[in-house]
């Protein structure tokens, strides 16, 4: 019993986990929506998609929410989709990696701009990646400034030293540079380490 209890916890803290690392995007927003007046291509490029995560497409009933192919999409053509949407405010899942492609099927919408084409990548991570490029030069520029100093000591110029002082300032604060950038990660960390915590309260609470 004390085994099924565990695997249920175990289940539950999975499923946290994955509602804590998902997003919802709603389409156009904060200051647009599904409609002709939004640019919704720049929206799109603004925004990291991946599995997991929602599109939630908020329209008036002259509009509606096609899914359709890439040539149907690079040709506006609406006799066809995968599937149509005219609920007014509709939830996609981005459940697999790849693109999909959307549009308006009312008359002439597509061709003013109500279509978009969402690239969801297999996980979230790709952007908490970019900080590691940013830390590698660091120790390039570390071992300059340690030979520096051992260089200073060496010549009895007091000139010597203010010029090797600055730049063994400057790597410090270079060093430290990278911490601050990965804050979407920090917060992805936070929420997934809570939601562990939670799923390991939740265990106990079963066993007892």
């Amino acid at each position: 019993m004390a085994v099924l209890r565990t695997i249920v916890g175990l289940a539950v803290t999975a499923m946290l986990i994955q509602l804590a690392m998902a997003a919802n995007y709603t389409v156009g927003g904060p200051n647009g929506g599904w409609d002709t007046s939004t640019d919704l291509q720049t929206w799109v490029a603004s925004q990291n998609f991946a599995v997991g995560d929602n599109l939630i497409f908020q329209y008036t009933p002259n509009h509606d929410v096609l899914e359709v192919t890439k040539a149907d999409y690079d040709s506006c053509q609406t006799s066809s989709p995968i599937q149509t949407y005219n609920d007014g405010n509709t939830v996609i899942p981005l459940s697999s990696p790849g693109k999909r492609y959307f549009i308006c099927g009312t008359l002439g919408h597509c061709s003013q701009g109500m279509q978009i084409e969402i690239d969801t990548l297999a996980t979230s991570t790709p952007p908490a990646t970019s900080p590691t490029p940013s830390a590698s030069p660091a120790p390039k520029s570390s071992p300059s400034p340690a030979k520096s100093p051992e260089s200073a000591p060496g010549s009895p110029s007091s000139p010597a030293r203010p010029s090797t002082g600055s730049p063994g300032t400057s790597p410090s604060p270079s060093g430290h540079s990278p911490p601050p950038s990965p804050s979407s990660a920090n917060r992805n960390s936070f929420q997934t380490c809570f939601t562990l915590w939670f799923g390991l309260l939740l265990i106990v609470l079963l066993d007892l």
